[in-house]
């Protein structure tokens, strides 16, 4: 993908499209995910020098967000009987509980050193899982193999619409908030939480600035954004599983244009400082790619002093091994 700008018009349009679409994903995503808590604690904001809203979306059966893209999408696309996906874990997790809400058959692929606590979730939602290759975008070539050969629907997560839509009203909900944000502090994996964050902010015109988190280990969303075309890495090392990506999507490199004003990396050491603190000050375990927002308030303090700054907490699947690891 080299970049191409987007005109004027083109920009509008995208804008009012996602506008519209993140509107109706609210209104037909299961319940189950949506409006869920935006709380401040007074020690966090002291340690980190700034106002911290957090969006805590662990609170339900899949433990983080990839529930509100999943739900829409399979609300959209009710026709298609059997899905294939590829996952770290979370997203598998929503398209399974999508899947079994609908009545869908789900498969999902996933690495060979995939988080066990996932795997075994994804199970027990009904769905189907292959377990190949080294890393999350070796079971994504597979997956891709595996649903053309059988003319299954491959949904892709950053890729799909959708998706991005139902992850939207994440930023939706944020709007509501009585005091205006200064900064959106967003994991990025695969894209969609930033770019349906960010196109509902841009689409609204408010002066809120979109902020992109990645992992140093894993830096090739950073790579291809400033490049303006795809850099695929030849490994990665992090983590953060659920924001590990080795081959960037090309579809949400494009909206990234639209949606995106800066992207930061941080350390794994910033990353579990950050879980740390969530626990100390919030009561809230986080995974690692679910405190990546977080831990950017830790690594980059002088940017963000005095500022109203939200950042969503979308995740929280961590096995007892890791907790008694990290913590």
């Amino acid at each position: 993908m080299q970049r191409s700008p987007w005109s004027a018009d083109a920009q509008q349009a995208c804008l009012h499209q996602y506008h519209q679409a993140i509107q109706a994903a609210h209104q037909h995503i299961d319940s189950v995910f949506l409006n869920t808590p935006q709380v401040s604690f007074d020690a966090l904001n002291e340690v980190v020098g700034a106002n911290v809203l957090l969006k805590v979306e662990t609170l339900n059966p899949i433990r983080s967000f990839k529930g509100r893209g999943t739900s829409y999408f399979v609300h959209e696309h009710v026709h298609e009987a059997k899905l294939v996906c590829a996952s770290a874990g979370n997203f598998g997790q929503g398209l399974a509980y999508a899947g079994q809400q609908q009545g869908s058959q789900v498969t999902v692929f996933a690495a060979t050193t995939a988080n066990p606590l996932k795997l075994e979730r994804m199970r027990q939602l009904g769905a189907q899982v292959e377990l190949v290759g080294d890393d999350f975008d070796a079971a994504k070539d597979a997956a891709k193999a595996y649903a053309r050969e059988y003319d299954y629907r491959y949904v892709e997560d950053g890729k799909e619409a959708e998706v991005t839509a139902g992850a939207g009203t994440l930023g939706l909900e944020l709007s509501r908030h009585a005091d205006p944000l200064d900064v959106v502090l967003v994991p990025l994996g695969n894209g969609a939480l930033l770019n349906g964050i960010g196109l509902w902010f841009k689409a609204n015109d408010v002066p809120t600035k979109i902020i992109a988190v990645v992992a140093a280990g894993a830096p090739a969303m950073d790579d291809s954004w400033r490049a303006g075309e795809v850099i695929n890495a030849d490994t990665v090392s992090t983590i953060a599983d659920g924001i590990a990506v080795r081959k960037p999507v090309p579809e949400a490199l494009e909206l990234m244009q639209l949606s995106t004003d800066d992207v930061l990396q941080v350390s794994d050491e910033d990353i579990l400082n950050a879980m740390k603190l969530a626990q100390l000050h919030a009561g809230l375990v986080l995974e690692p790619a679910g405190a990546a927002g977080l831990a950017a308030l830790l690594a980059y303090p002088n940017k963000f002093a005095g500022q109203h700054i939200a950042t969503p907490l979308c995740g929280s699947n961590v096995t007892e091994a890791q907790l008694q690891a990290w913590f």
